[in-house]
């Protein structure tokens, strides 16, 4: 059973070892050891400093490249540009027309084209309503488009949208919804289990749990996309990886293609053709949807890079926080495991569905900490950065990153020195814990500053970690 606390926020907001099942055989994975990691020099207390204020629910930030602009997405459907004079009156963009804000829904994700300077162009990730023909118990549309942006920076053309990505959501749990360019160009994506996960009757209709049925849907993973790499129609085609050759058409649940077919029982998705499929991804060529990269996951709230690193935080169901540094291919175990635990709902099926891919290892994640007890505890993950900032030389290096419920704290978790196990993990104090009630997400610069967006005394608003001074 969900606590309270936790439902309420889900309502309003191998580089892992392959020891996934460690815990479901009544086991430990492996803590750090004594000496691996060093926290003695870590600051006691971190200072918050308030760039943007007067906000609602801020869910994401972009920088603008060689400018001190940044924009800042509002979960209402609204992004809005914010500069030295103050956040601008008129949005960059409102699609509050069009994004459902019920649940978890919302405005979820923000990226800049890499050559944004140079394109203009701004990808969102966003909640829309049901497509024509789509059952109408289902939730909603997963939405990942692409607007132009004009020259000063000031206004995204918001007729001249391209969506690429449409996914029917059966629930409004569970949504994912990150997105950011990696350094090798490729837009990567995160999308919930859609909160089937423990659902039995999902299972028997499906044969596998979101997560692990990745011949089925393209829920519960992390997906990539090569935004750049297609003309209408150029994407990548193999037996059941759902992408052909003829433009715009519909993701079968099982992979076949069709033009409309039934829906009733399948999470499909719907693309323009305009985006091919990297050559490299795990599934291209063998039996899955080719845009998976990484699978196994529950509610992937927020991605992050560090140079090549791809760190994934999931929101956990019962007793679990984790952070993920993840790999191509790689599971990550959910609903099998939670953290690097055993997990059984009441109602998951006695047996293993026959269709969850067998044979993969489950990697564990590098970072996890409970819902009550210990040092470190919380009910939601909300993501964060490696800190490469100057201001705190003493976090450089560390993985900072926060709870829904900070309790006037962030964590950092200090990578073991050989690599193995789970990182230590430490709470520091922040010296104005009010502005800071409610954590939503995080941020970081082009300097490598790390930020925090988030409610508290001032409203919503996005802070920057500095030096308790």
């Amino acid at each position: 059973m969900v606590s309270s606390t936790r439902r309420r926020f889900l309502e309003g907001a191998t580089v892992g070892t392959s020891a996934g099942l460690v815990g479901c055989l009544g086991w430990s994975a492996p803590g750090p050891a004594a000496g691996d990691a060093t926290t003695s020099h870590l600051p006691a207390s971190v200072g918050l400093r308030t760039v943007v204020s007067g906000l609602d629910a801020p869910i994401a930030v972009s920088f603008l490249p060689d400018s001190d602009r940044r924009y800042v997405a509002e979960r209402d459907g609204r992004v809005l540009l914010h500069g030295p004079e103050g956040v601008r009156d008129d949005p960059v963009l409102d699609l509050r027309e069009t994004t459902d804000t019920d649940g978890e829904k919302g405005v979820l994700g923000l990226a800049l084209a890499p050559s944004f300077a140079e394109s203009r162009r701004l990808f969102v990730r966003y909640s829309g309503p049901l497509r024509d023909g789509m059952p109408d118990d289902y939730s909603h549309t997963f939405v990942l488009s692409e607007f132009p942006v004009t020259d000063d920076g000031t206004r995204a053309r918001r007729d001249e949208e391209r969506r690429l990505l449409e996914i029917p959501e059966p629930r409004d749990l569970h949504n994912g919804g990150d997105i950011a360019f990696g350094p090798d160009g490729y837009l990567y994506v995160t999308v919930g289990d859609s909160g089937a996960s423990t659902d039995a009757s999902w299972h028997d209709r499906r044969g596998g749990a979101p997560g692990q049925a990745v011949t089925d849907d393209l829920l519960g993973s992390v997906l990539r996309i090569d935004v750049d790499g297609a003309t209408a129609g150029d994407v990548s085609s193999d037996a059941g990886g759902g992408s052909g050759a003829d433009g715009a058409s519909d993701f079968d649940g099982r992979g076949d293609r069709h033009g409309g077919g039934d829906h009733a029982d399948r999470s499909h998705g719907h693309r323009s053709g305009d985006y091919a499929i990297p050559e490299d991804n795990p599934l291209v060529g063998r039996e899955g949807f080719d845009e998976h990269y990484a699978w196994g996951f529950r509610n992937p709230w927020r991605l992050s890079f560090d140079g090549e690193d791809l760190y994934v935080a999931d929101v956990g169901q019962a007793s679990y926080e984790e952070v993920n540094l993840v790999e191509k291919g790689g599971n990550y175990g959910w609903n099998v495991t939670e953290g690097t635990h055993c997990f059984k709902a009441d109602d998951y099926p006695d047996a293993t569905p026959e269709r969850v891919r067998g044979g993969e290892p489950l990697l564990d994640p590098i970072i996890e900490y409970p819902h009550e007890g210990g040092p470190v505890s919380g009910v939601a993950v909300v993501g964060g950065y490696v800190y490469r900032g100057s201001t705190i030389p003493e976090l450089d290096g560390h993985f900072v990153f926060g709870d829904f419920i900070p309790k006037g704290r962030v964590f950092v978790a200090t990578r073991p020195e050989d690599g193995e196990g789970l990182w230590e993990t430490t709470a520091i104090d922040l010296a104005t814990p009010e502005k800071l009630t409610r954590a939503l997400s995080f941020g970081r610069d082009g300097e490598g500053a790390v930020y925090v967006l988030g409610t508290g005394s001032e409203g919503g608003g996005l802070f920057r970690l500095e030096p308790d001074e």
